[in-house]
């Protein structure tokens, strides 16, 4: 029984992916003709919500032990990396090269397109939002409130007469990290007292990123779920006079993905296939689960997989830029949305104005780090250039079908930009990168490149030397992909 099920063709992963893209848009058009409303959902829709959220939750789940055990493993190995410092200014660097970038082609379409004027919307959805970004809240979200940047939160209230109160605990990513930091070089700094200690993160790390996997398999179960829930909840009618705004955004999330990104990868001599090829898997995700910290896992899986870029870098910049790379989020969508809301409003920018625009699409996405939405951006944006924060309520009822688009080209971002400072401080592991992919959308598990047979071999040389007494060749070479 056994052999014959082990005859039968397994369905390539990327085919199961988009297998369930297409069930999912079915079954949640299948949920609509039920009936229902957000209020009360039929089964199909509950089914499909519970599916797709469950998804989500263990893919969070598995964020925080994945940032504190790859930053303070990649920390160890940096401490043999003579450029450690010359990677993260290159990190910070090109993130806000790609920021420059994305803003000016959000302000080139929304000038160009007008979608502030004769939009159709009702004025009276304008609101304040309930959420604002401030330029301190970068500094507050930095400072750790407790070891694992861990906060409880409870919301509730009166039902029935009974006081009904839910607690929940949520997790800094950018306070995780820092702890991460601190963490791995007073790891450092101690010496070998704590080489027992970084020899259990870096097999624990092993441990997680194996759990890790287990659930990348479920994409197909969680995308059926979260894009059918998707097209039940918002039905893609809710664009209505939101049009040319909702047509703006996607254009200009397009050009990013579709034509700087190529450019950039060209540039540096990286293929443009590969790269999309490559990719793929952690941009589906990020579509179907809004989400750049929910897709975290896969992104840096695609990083160091599918690109070749070397964990001890990878994870410290695709953690990073999960937190603060955010060309959909930060640059595109704030600034066609703040010149939306000048145009409805009668309000004429002036020069000064498109360049505060830009500086806090390249600057601010950090300010954002600590709290979670684009909202929190626009309301950024919109305070510095000193536009109306009602205008945010105006923009709200497409939000959810703009988030798919603004999430997948943040994580297309945050897995390019790695790569390419990888490949200029020659570090690019690039027969990996040009490596065909396997069934799951990934490098197949036993490609191994010359790179990493040559890593491989230094390791070897070096415990060889250090059985020996001699202590030399230990950490001579520090492996191109671990």
């Amino acid at each position: 029984m056994l052999s014959a099920l082990r005859r039968i063709p397994r369905v390539p992963f990327a085919f199961q992916v988009l297998a369930a893209l297409v069930l999912g848009i079915a079954l949640g058009v299948a949920a609509l003709q039920l009936g229902g409303d957000a209020d009360n959902p039929n089964w199909l829709a509950v089914t499909l919500d519970t599916i797709g959220s469950t998804f989500v939750t263990l893919l969070k789940a598995i964020v925080p032990p994945l940032i504190l055990l790859a930053v303070i493993s990649s920390i160890a190995q940096l401490r043999n990396v003579s450029n450690a410092a010359r990677l993260a200014g290159q990190t910070l660097l090109w993130f806000a090269i790609t920021a420059l970038i994305a803003v000016a082609i959000g302000i080139g379409l929304g000038s160009v397109i007008r979608p502030g004027l004769n939009s159709g919307v009702d004025a009276s959805a304008a609101e304040d939002p309930s959420t604002h970004g401030s330029w301190m809240a970068f500094l507050e979200s930095m400072v750790p409130q407790n070891f694992l940047g861990l906060t409880a939160s409870t919301e509730g209230g009166i039902t029935d007469g009974n006081l009904d109160l839910t607690t929940g605990l949520t997790f800094n990513a950018l306070q995780l990290i820092v702890i991460a930091i601190a963490i791995g070089v007073a790891a450092v700094k101690t010496g070998k007292a704590a080489e027992p200690f970084l020899a259990f993160t870096e097999s624990a790390l092993q441990i997680v990123l194996k759990v890790l996997w287990w659930i990348i398999r479920l994409a197909p179960i969680g995308t059926l779920g979260l894009l059918g829930n998707a097209v039940y909840s918002y039905g893609w009618t809710t664009i209505g006079a939101l049009g040319t705004f909702t047509l703006a955004i996607y254009l200009g999330l397009a050009i990013v993905v579709f034509v700087v990104y190529p450019v950039l990868a060209r540039v540096h001599g990286l293929s443009i296939a590969k790269f999309f090829s490559g990719v793929w898997p952690a941009v589906q995700l990020g579509f179907v689960s809004r989400s750049s910290m929910g897709t975290m896992p896969v992104t840096q899986r695609v990083a160091e997989t599918n690109f070749g870029v070397p964990r001890h870098y990878a994870s410290f910049a695709v953690p990073f830029g999960a937190t603060t790379k955010m060309d959909g989020c930060a640059a595109i969508y704030p600034a066609i949305s703040a010149i939306f809301v000048a145009q409805f409003f009668g309000v004429d920018l002036s020069i000064t104005d498109y360049l505060l625009i830009v500086f806090v699409s390249v600057i601010g996405s950090a300010a954002t780090a600590g709290t979670t939405g684009a909202t929190v951006m626009l309301t950024l944006t919109l305070s510095t250039v000193g536009l109306p924060l009602e205008g945010v309520g105006l923009l709200l009822a497409v939000d959810p079908i703009l988030d798919m688009g603004r999430t997948a080209t943040n994580v297309a971002g945050q897995a390019l930009v790695p790569a390419i400072v990888a490949k200029r401080e020659r570090i690019l592991d690039t027969e990996r990168y040009n490596a065909p992919r396997g069934l799951g959308g990934f490098v197949a598990d036993d490609f191994v490149s010359a790179a990493e047979r040559e890593a491989a071999e230094g390791e070897s040389a070096g415990r060889e030397d250090a059985a020996d007494g001699s202590g030399e060749g230990v950490y001579e070479k520090v492996p191109a992909r671990d």
